[in-house]
């Protein structure tokens, strides 16, 4: 169980997404005698999405999370305020999601969002407002002091999200705590019920938080105009096999939407956004043993230019044993010992050892 658990009379930020992961996170923390503020940032304005009449989305931010988390504040006693970060959601997250898939890559937002918004921006709030500790409702730990700092993995697997907070830095890990990185999501749910939350039973939330419908294709043609970036779709043995309408409308691996006869199945294994080519290949072009990654952060240093560790290129993926290389410029390379599927440019790649986080980087 995290200390701040056991512990009191300690100012505490909390950023409640109004979902159950926060709510019980600000509960427990007022439960157990600490001074809680509860912290809601606004980042996108949903009236620029129309959805079908009656269609919902499990989405997070959304303005019934800001109603339920004011609800949940109000039920726990405590005061609530919500902070707009519009802007700074548009230049940091949404921006570079839009030029990362006009320019060949596919991004990861959420890290982004964790990195600039909640880390740097509500940190600094939380500052402002003289607090001990910003806390959210990450499914991850952090131990250590003194500068000494360390971020591991959840207790509970199927939850763990130490892969989205690499970026995380020793100033910042001084004031960020993750009380429910000991607990399951079983246990959550189980203290939702005991407290009686609004939303206890809220449903998880889903898909991009800007992209509620999960048609990122929409979403990137509303913010840059349709018609860009057509082009080939070409063989690996450099066959035009045929036409695209665009490349930010594909991803690495991909199958489904290409409009290819063909003998055996075939996937995206490259994109050309310079040359608007889409490359297409058998699965076994998918296989992929090394790569390099870059702007990375180490949150513990290396301690030689060449190591073993293990590396997960995906959220959904397993980390997989690997020779670590450090290049220099925020550069690493990584040779898997065995082949992997999927390495997707524009992706995150988080280096452990064992359930701690050693660092991360953006695959180039």
């Amino acid at each position: 169980m995290s200390d701040l658990l056991t512990s009191s009379c300690r100012r505490i930020v909390v950023a409640m997404s109004g979902g159950v992961d926060s709510s019980v996170t600000a509960a427990l923390l007022k439960e157990a005698g600490h001074e809680v503020i509860g912290m809601t940032m606004q980042i996108w304005d949903y009236s620029k999405f129309e959805a079908p009449d009656g269609e919902t989305f499990g989405t997070c931010c959304s303005l019934d999370d800001v109603y339920d988390a004011r609800r949940v504040a109000e039920q726990v006693g405590i005061p609530f305020y919500v902070v707009n970060f519009e802007d700074d959601f548009q230049q940091a997250v949404i921006d570079p999601f839009c030029d990362a898939y006009f320019s060949g890559r596919t991004p990861n937002p959420c890290v982004l969002c964790n990195q600039v918004l909640k880390f740097e921006r509500l940190l600094r709030r939380a500052r402002e407002l003289e607090a001990d500790y910003l806390v959210t409702g990450h499914y991850a730990v952090v131990t250590g002091g003194e500068g000494d700092y360390h971020l591991r993995k959840g207790r509970d697997a199927g939850k763990d999200q130490s892969y989205f907070l690499f970026t995380l830095t020793p100033e910042q890990m001084r004031m960020v705590r993750f009380p429910l990185g000991g607990m399951t999501k079983a246990e959550v749910r189980a203290h939702a019920d005991r407290l009686e939350l609004r939303v206890a039973e809220k449903p998880e939330s889903q898909d991009i938080c800007f992209v509620p419908d999960g048609d990122y294709v929409r979403f990137l043609e509303e913010e840059r105009g349709p018609g860009r970036l057509d082009g080939d779709i070409v063989h690996v043995d450099g066959r035009v096999l045929g036409r695209h309408q665009g490349t930010y409308r594909y991803t690495i691996g991909q199958r489904r939407g290409l409009g290819l006869s063909w003998p055996v199945p075939l996937y995206v294994v490259g994109i050309d956004a310079g040359e608007r080519r889409v490359i297409v290949g058998e699965k076994e072009h998918l296989e992929v043993r090394e790569l390099v990654i870059d702007g990375v952060n180490w949150i513990v240093a290396p301690a030689s230019d060449r190591f073993r560790a293990a590396c997960r290129i995906r959220y959904r993926h397993s980390e997989q044993p690997a020779e670590i290389r450090l290049l220099g410029d925020g550069r690493v390379g990584i040779r898997f010992d065995q082949p992997q599927r999927g390495v997707t440019p524009g992706q995150a790649a988080v280096i452990y050892r064992d359930d701690e986080v050693l660092g991360g980087g953006w695959i180039a």
